[in-house]
């Protein structure tokens, strides 16, 4: 009877339709460990379907989309998934040839990468150009591609990158994986997030309203595909704009902001003008702190150009409490002048996440999507004055010529100046300008194309990028026009030498100053007006000279490796000896300025930090003004000379007396800053890392002596068995048996 049965069932498997078997395998392989545990990725044989299944992974030839030829999407190798996405943003789909949801989301996906590359970008150029190579074109101006990856051919990746179904949408940024597409997946899910992603790397650039996109598997966009309405920025007020007035509460006080949505502004058939992206509308009407919510942070701060200053804050934070008054005066003092906010934290939790808030209160200033944070003291002062020069940086990168630089240097100590031709491109202002909110508070940067001040600074190429620190030029070293863009970078060495030479040490600056090298701080008093300049100029002509001796003798040095090598080189060839040569070419000349000790300048209010500096240094400032030599990563300093007089602020005290402390050993004892333990804690790690061969072989030799010894008694204590008699063995075990004889 089983027999039977069994060839009956036999039977109806070999006479049912392969296909549907097939079909049904593929409906059920939605997941990454559905598919990969199937051989050869389930059912269906993946070179005979694949190429139907996935029409936009193998898509060999071009397409037309509003009469642009795309080319085909770029198809990822997952074994080159890092090489081909280290540059830029990628936006990639991770989908499998037999899932029947990568199939129908297909055609849309196509679409979109076909709709986005053609799009007019804000920064593109109103005369009709189909040209991709363009700076301003949409891959080049936001460095945005579309790409798949076929998690079939390529299971391993996919897993490393945690896809755990299928089709995945992912965003990777340099190789490196950002976020996940987690909405609807079609279309207009995917747009929203794509114009989300946009609007984050060039803030202001996406309309407002969307985009409007085409019907799926369409080959043109009625609105002309173009990211900018009637070729003009969508932001800002026009004139026509309708209003709305949201209503947010501060307290017990209303303020109302009003909402100005531009609708589609010009006329067809006239020429259309740029658009300014920042509200006409007056900043901070009601002179108070409005409490922002998550919606209302949204609205008003992320997607707008407008500055806006918010405190983030929890109720029962006592220090929060304490800044209570002086924000809310200062926000009357900034009343017309710049939108002040506040978000409660305990209520607004979702929002101060994103936010990334780590500690209460946490202060920021917010413009176009990007913000910076606050460090520095929080009395109305304070932050009054770093309000105002936000708004001044705010306005934008000035122009200078040489009349109006030389009275800039007066005034300020230090300065960015940014030097641009004509042949210089909108792309580079543009990085020019995002670098303006990160600069508050530290430095002035200012724009030129002066030929006056080229020639002072002797400048050869354009575009380039210097500092003046007390007319002390240093410059940015850009290999290639891209080094000029990269933001990354640029802010980086901006971040290096924004401080001027001889900085004020305050609470916000103290670790960028102190750390890492050693300080000739000043401790001074700004109640003896005379003796403070003084001595401040004396301090500061210390600095430079030591600076000027530095740069003399790293460039003597270089000079004599280099005379050295050219040496060897002339010998090699007298001699005709090739190996000699051949080494004498491979020397390598690597010696920076940084590889020597750095000295760094400083000087501080002696009355306002007079308890630190007493119980830190010893020091009484109103016994008059004095200089000590602190090296913080080691708590230690010196304040006298080598005779052991006091070190004063005297430029030839400070130069006299700083090649003996940083001599090896220091050729003046050293005091310590902190208590007797942390001393020997921190002379052992200073030991440990002047020595660390030495080092290293007497760690070596207390761990195998620990071993030994352990080993010793593990020994002993094996010998003695479970029971140790002390020397009683007879009257246990005195015989045979135990039996005495």
């Amino acid at each position: 009877m089983w027999s039977l049965i069994s060839r009956a069932l036999i039977s109806l498997v070999l006479l049912s339709p392969p296909c549907t078997a097939a079909r049904d395998a593929q409906h059920q392989l939605n997941t990454v460990e559905d598919v990969l545990s199937e051989p050869n990725g389930g059912l269906v044989d993946s070179s005979a379907t694949a190429g139907t299944s996935n029409s936009e992974a193998l898509l060999a030839s071009s397409t037309v989309f509003n009469g642009v030829k795309v080319p085909p999407m770029k198809e990822l190798s997952g074994t080159d998934f890092d090489k081909e996405t280290k540059d830029g943003y990628w936006f990639v789909k991770h989908y499998s040839p037999f899932c029947h949801h990568c199939i129908a989301i297909a055609p849309s996906w196509q679409t979109l990468y076909e709709f986005y590359f053609t799009s007019k970008t804000a920064a593109e150029s109103t005369k009709s150009s189909n040209s991709q190579t363009s700076l301003n074109s949409f891959h080049r101006y936001y460095d945005f591609h579309f790409a798949s990856l076929d998690c079939i051919a390529f299971g391993d990746v996919c897993s490393s990158h945690e896809v755990t179904a299928f089709p995945m949408f992912s965003l990777y940024k340099d190789s490196k994986f950002v976020r996940k597409y987690e909405g609807r997946k079609d279309m207009a899910g995917l747009s929203g997030f794509i114009e989300e992603v946009l609007e984050s790397i060039r803030p202001g650039s996406r309309p407002k309203d969307g985009v409007k996109l085409p019907e799926v598997g369409a080959s043109s966009d009625e609105a002309g595909a173009s990211a900018v309405k009637n070729n003009q920025i969508v932001s800002g007020n026009t004139s026509g704009s309708k209003s709305s007035k949201v209503e947010v509460l501060a307290g017990d006080n209303a303020t109302v902001i009003e909402d100005t949505t531009s609708p589609n502004s010009g006329m067809k058939g006239t020429k259309s003008t740029k658009q300014s992206s920042k509200s006409t509308a007056i900043p901070n009407p009601a002179g108070t702190s409005v409490a922002l919510s998550q919606e209302s942070f949204q609205k008003f701060v992320t997607n707008t150009q407008d500055p806006w200053f918010v405190k983030f804050y929890a109720p029962w934070c006592h220090h929060c409490q304490a800044l209570a008054p002086s924000w809310l005066q200062m926000s009357k003092e900034l009343q017309s002048k710049l939108n002040v906010g506040e978000v409660n934290c305990e209520t607004e939790v979702r929002l101060c996440k994103d936010v990334r808030i780590k500690g209460y209160p946490t202060i920021h200033y917010f413009r176009g999507g990007e913000r910076v944070e606050y460090d520095g003291l929080r009395g109305m002062g304070d932050l009054i004055s770093f309000a105002k020069k936000a708004l001044d940086i705010g306005s934008g990168v000035a122009y200078v010529d040489a009349s109006t630089f030389k009275e800039l240097e007066e005034t300020e100590e230090v300065i960015f100046l940014y030097f641009y031709d004509h042949a210089t491109t909108s792309e580079d202002f543009e990085a020019l300008e995002r670098l303006t909110l990160s600069l508050i508070g530290h430095a002035k940067i200012v724009k030129t194309d002066s030929a006056v001040l080229a020639d002072r600074f002797k400048i050869s190429t354009w575009p380039r990028l210097l500092v003046s620190r007390d007319g002390r030029p240093s410059y940015y070293n850009a290999l290639s026009p891209k080094d000029m863009r990269d933001f990354r970078q640029v802010l980086t060495w901006m971040q290096s030498v924004w401080l001027p030479i001889v900085p004020e040490l305050t609470a916000s600056n103290s670790r960028e100053i102190m750390h890492g090298k050693l300080v000739v701080l000043g401790i001074l008093s700004r109640e003896r007006a005379d003796e403070f300049i003084t001595d401040k100029r004396e301090i500061k002509n210390a600095a430079l000279e030591w600076m000027e001796k530095q740069t003399h003798a790293f460039q003597l040095e270089r000079q004599e490796l280099r005379d050295a090598k050219q040496n060897r080189l002339e010998e090699a060839e007298d001699r005709g000896d090739q190996r000699a040569l051949r080494a004498a070419k491979s020397i390598q000349i690597d010696i920076s300025e940084e590889d020597r000790t750095q000295i760094g300048f400083a000087w501080v209010d002696g009355v306002f930090w007079e308890r630190w500096i007493r119980t830190t240094y010893g020091i009484e400032v109103r016994n008059g003004e004095r200089v000590i030599i602190n090296d913080e990563d080691n708590h230690r300093y010196w304040d006298v000379t080598e005779s052991g007089s006091p070190l004063m602020p005297s430029r030839t005290s400070i130069l006299e007396t700083l090649p003996k402390v940083i001599s090896n050993p220091p050729k003046i004892p050293a005091k310590s800053s902190s208590g007797a333990l942390q001393q020997v804690f921190f002379q052992a790690r200073g030991a440990s890392t002047s020595h660390p061969i030495v080092t290293m072989g007497l760690l070596i030799g207390v761990c195998i002596s620990a071993a030994m010894w352990g080993r010793g008694r593990i020994r002993k204590t094996k010998g003695g068995g479970f029971f140790q008699l002390d020397g009683k063995e007879g009257l246990l075990n005195g015989g045979a048996y135990g039996k005495a004889d």
